[in-house]
This record gives structure tokens, sequence and C-alpha cells, in this order.
């Protein structure tokens, strides 16, 4: 007798969840630092627009197909697709894009475990800027110290997901996300009452079309479509498998607002925490990844109680970057579970050693591997791994979604995928969209696809 499906216990549970997996450093690092090269609030504008006509309905379309199967995105389309047709073997290749996203989003959170112990013992307070930029460059020359984070990081996640969904990665979901965002609202507050901050909430609130044109309105369009698209973490199963964790009480269109509102929140009190304190310190907002490891330990060198915002900022960072481990974790174990009828516990324990291994390419390419430069001067192993994720598994998997969902002949079809969406209480899919997310949005992604590819290649 097959083992009854584990759910989660609560409706909150699954919106925290859902959002936590979509809140990460593409929300509290890669936002604030492409607000800041695109302009700020006109920017900001674009982006909201596009996170709407863009994001929401791929979101919706992947709870339906995890809540219609029961199943995890490795056997979900297998379930719902019409005999004959080979949709499932795409669900083997979200969950390679799960693993890949690992291999360098481990590293990465490794870092900001390593920021956080540094900022609270001290170690940043003596030092100059110089001195501090020097810190991240010998960080990333040491694979040791990176490897002992990064498997830091692995192990804290594992432990979670492995000790069962309802009990232990729901409830410490729920408790992350809380002080997450308590500790965003309280950096904010402290961030916009600097002297000097209301300069730059000017300039990341107030939209002003006229700084779009430093790079042209079509770059700047596509960076907002482009942003608006990764950051929920579409196309590689991620939402699938939290879809196959609900009830039908609520619509899944009602509650894919809920959870892109509280990723957008995220998103725009980091703002609210970056913008303000960079103009108060005279620091250039576009700054980019240096913002975060080198420009803002400065900032915090210069304020009162630095030690302490510091310290709380590395925290919240790194909450958010464990939250998506977290949660990209639980598809990879569930697909353990539910396509190769292994056990959670066990699913977990190996997939520590198997993603501690995956992820040593990623810190060795900025060290003993840097030589390897797949795109050319200054990229390196971990721009690979993002390129397969970001710039070729999203989209596709994206597109996958929209003509299995859409496509009556030969995938699941619209009404199949609309009567799932709108089951319970709530929102529903709006049936005059069908001819946009039929015909128009896969062009879109189609763009977005081609494009990144064109960036990656020309340049």
């Amino acid at each position: 007798m097959e083992k009854e499906r584990e759910s989660l216990g609560s409706r909150l549970g699954f919106i925290l969840l859902s959002a936590g997996c979509a809140i990460g450093l593409g929300n509290v690092w890669r936002f604030p630092a492409i607000t800041g090269k695109y302009g700020g609030g006109a920017f900001v504008l674009i982006y909201l627009i596009f996170l709407i006509i863009l994001g929401a309905p791929i979101m919706v379309m992947e709870f339906a197909i995890g809540r219609a199967s029961k199943k995890n995105i490795g056997g979900a389309l297998k379930t719902l697709e019409p005999k004959g047709t080979k949709w499932h073997y795409y669900g083997h290749v979200a969950i390679a894009g799960n693993y890949i996203l690992m291999m360098f989003y481990t590293t990465v959170t490794g870092w900001l475990f390593s920021y956080m112990f540094h900022t609270a013992k001290g170690d940043f307070n003596s030092l100059n800027t110089d001195q501090i930029s020097a810190y991240f460059g010998n960080m990333l020359q040491n694979p040791i110290s990176q490897t002992f984070w990064m498997i830091i990081a692995v192990i804290i996640a594992l432990f979670i997901v492995g000790r069962g969904l309802e009990n232990s990665v729901e409830k410490i979901t729920k408790i992350m996300m809380t002080l997450l965002i308590a500790l965003m609202l309280i950096l904010a507050i402290h961030s916009v009452l600097l002297e000097g901050g209301a300069t730059g909430l000017k300039f990341y609130l107030a939209p002003n079309f006229s700084n779009l044109t430093k790079y042209g309105i079509s770059e700047t369009i596509f960076a907002a479509m482009g942003q608006a698209f990764f950051t929920l973490s579409l196309g590689i199963g991620s939402m699938t498998v939290f879809g196959s964790y609900i009830d039908k009480k609520h619509t899944l269109t009602g509650e894919s607002m809920r959870i892109i509102a509280l990723d957008t929140l995220v998103a725009i009190v980091s703002g609210l925490i970056i913008f303000p304190a960079c103009f108060a310190f005279n620091i250039d907002p576009g700054a980019g990844p240096g913002l975060l490891f080198v420009t803002l330990p400065n900032i915090f060198n210069q304020m009162g109680g630095g030690r302490i915002w510091g310290t709380l900022f590395f925290i919240f960072m790194s909450f958010a970057a464990l939250s998506t481990l977290i949660a990209v974790f639980e598809n990879i174990i569930s697909y353990w579970i539910d396509v190769w009828k292994i056990d959670r516990k066990k699913a977990s324990i190996v997939n520590v050693f198997v993603v501690i291994i995956l992820s040593i390419p990623c810190i060795l390419g900025f060290n003993h591997w840097a030589g390897f430069q797949p795109f050319g001067a200054g990229t390196n192993i971990l721009d690979l791994e993002d390129f397969f994720v970001s710039t070729t598994l999203l989209p596709l998997g994206s597109m996958i979604f929209l003509l299995f969902c859409c496509n009556k002949k030969f995938g699941w079809g619209f009404k199949n995928f609309t009567k799932e969406a709108d089951e319970g209480k709530g929102i529903k899919f709006p049936q005059w969209a069908r001819i946009y997310v039929t015909y128009i949005l896969p062009l879109i992604v189609l763009f977005i696809f081609i494009q990144g590819y064109i960036s990656t290649f020309n340049k």
C-alpha cells in the first residue's frame, strides 16, 4: 500500500513556503542593484507591471499542475499528459535544474553566513575601504573557508527538510520568514531616518523617466522584464511541488497574487534599506555585487551601532538565501520520494553529500580553476551555472508550462487548467486571458530566452 503523501498544515504555511522559494538573492541583492543602475522609481514601476503580466500566469499554471497531479514535477506532467505524449521528460530536466541552482546558491549562502559571523565578531570594525574590499577578494581565494561555510548552509537546509514537511519545513519557514520581514522593517526604518537618506528615498520611489534614457528605454524594459520573470523562480518545478501539498479551498490565482505581493514587498523594502544608506554615505547604488560584500560593510562601519546593524542585515540576508535553499531542497527531496520511493530522511542524508560535492566547482572557479572563463574575461564557473538555470531552464520550463496548459490537443489544455486553478474561494483565472497566455505570453518568454543568449554571447 502506497504511503499517503505529506501535506502542509495551513494556508499560511503554503504562502510563506512558496514566497520563501521566490524570495532570495534576486530580491535583496539583484533587485536593488539593477534598480539603481536603471534609474530608480521609473524602473520599479515598469518592473511591477511585468511582474503581473509575466509572472502571475505562469505561477498559477505551476501550482495547478502540482495540485491536480498531487506530484512533484518529476511525476506531475506524466500524470496529466495525454497518453502517448512525452511532456514528462522535462520533469527530470527540471530537477537537474534544481541541482544546478544549488551548485552555486549554496556557495553564495555560505558567503552570507561568513559575513554574518565576522560582522557579529567585529572583524570589519577596524578595516578601511580598501581592506574590506581586499577581505572579500581574500575570501574568494580561500577554497577551504568557502567550503566550510557552504557545508554549514547545506547541512542546515537539508536537516530542516529531512525532519519532515509540516513539522519542520513549514514550522521553521514560518518563523524564519516572520523574522526576516521584521528584520527588514527595522533596518528600513533605520536607513530611511539616516541624515541624507531622504534623497535616496526620492530616487527610489519617485518615478523620473528621464533616468531611463541613460541606458535606453528598450534595455531598461528588458531588464525589468527579466527581473520580473526570474524573481519568482518559475520554470523548474519549484512551485509545482508546493501546489501538490495544498487543498482546494482557495483559488490558485488568488494565492499566486498573495505570494507575488509578499515577494514584491521584500524586494521593495530591500530598496528602502539600501538606497537611503547609499545616498546618506555618497555611495553608488548601482554598484552591483560589490554593494553587498564591500560597500555595505563600509557603510555599517560609518554608522552609530554599525556592528549591530551590520549583523542584523546579514542575518536577514542569510534568512532570505536559506529560505530558497529549503524550498529548492524540498523540491529535490520530494522527487526522490515520489519517483525513486526513497524515504525523506535517507534522501536528505544522501543529498547532503551529493550537493556538497556538486558545489565544489563553483568555489574552485574563484581560485584554482579561475583560468576557466566560459564567457570571456572576468567570468567563472558560477556564471556558467547561473546561465544554465536563469538564461536557459527558467524560460524553457516556463514555455513548456505555458504550452502544456494551453494546448488542448497535445497537452493538458486550457479548460482543464482553469478548472483546477478556479477550484475554491477567491479570484478566478480570467477567461479573457486565454488568447494572451496561448499566443502572446509564449512569444514574450521566447523573446526573453533569445535575448538572454544574445546578451550572454554578444558582449
